[in-house]
């Protein structure tokens, strides 16, 4: 029996519609990962973008739990002495609220080229319009 390898001519890519409203943070990021990576396809390979694309809509929505919108910072550092800025959850929610999801997807990414390569196929809007009608795209169906 021999070894299956997908070639680049034998992937399809699908486009997948998610609505974040009142989904857990973590778990929804962890799905789309899973989703982005090609892991649900049956001719997944490592090596190979055999993944497909993910469209979120209403992320400003998102649930998290706990104490984790006053407990959760992000931060970033200007590589000048004293240029660390943090700023809260809560409040980054508010200023870009596409951003924590979006940095949670892309720390389950592998690094490196084809990690840039995937991460590429997420697409995430605070609101529930979106400009990829065209694509035709199905919602997808995830685990709760």
């Amino acid at each position: 029996m021999k070894t299956y390898t997908a070639k680049p001519e034998d992937i399809q890519r699908e486009w997948y519609v998610v609505d974040a409203t009142d989904k857990t943070l973590g778990r929804l990021a962890s799905q789309i990962a899973s989703v982005l990576r090609g892991k649900h396809k049956t001719i997944f390979s490592p090596h190979l973008d055999t993944g497909d694309f993910v469209i979120v809509i209403n992320a400003e929505k998102i649930r998290v739990t706990g104490n984790r919108l006053d407990d959760k910072y992000y931060h970033k550092h200007s590589r000048y002495p004293g240029g660390l800025r943090s700023i809260k959850l809560r409040h980054m929610l508010v200023r870009e609220p596409e951003f924590p999801l979006h940095e949670a997807v892309r720390r389950m990414i592998p690094k490196g080229p084809l990690g840039f390569q995937v991460i590429r196929k997420l697409k995430i809007y605070a609101g529930p319009e979106h400009p990829h009608q065209a694509q035709n795209p199905r919602p997808f169906p995830f685990a709760e």
